[in-house]
């Protein structure tokens, strides 16, 4: 019995002092900003190794398809107005 509560405290003890190494909140620029960088990560990353370089065309996809999407809806509220039934296929308008 002794030998189970000896194991139990040693266990408690362990997984405490664990918890309080975890990260001890020094290196902090403002409270909740800590991050830091792996030593040998670059102050500037444009013209790095870790540069990803997009492509402008990749990144401008998703304001393509919005400004696309916009213009099939005016259509499909302009068909609206005008008829009074809404045809989802803009290309059966």
């Amino acid at each position: 019995m002794k030998k189970q509560l000896l194991a139990i405290a040693v266990l408690i003890t362990a997984t405490a002092s664990f918890t309080a190494q975890a990260y001890d909140g020094t290196n902090c620029k403002e409270p909740g900003n800590c991050w830091e960088p792996k030593p040998g990560y670059p102050e500037k990353v444009a013209g790095s190794k870790y540069d990803p370089k997009h492509d402008s065309n990749e990144l401008n996809k998703q304001s393509q398809s919005i400004s696309e999407m916009e213009a099939r809806n005016k259509q499909r509220s302009a068909h609206l107005k005008k008829t009074g039934k809404f045809v989802y296929d803009v290309d059966e308008i």
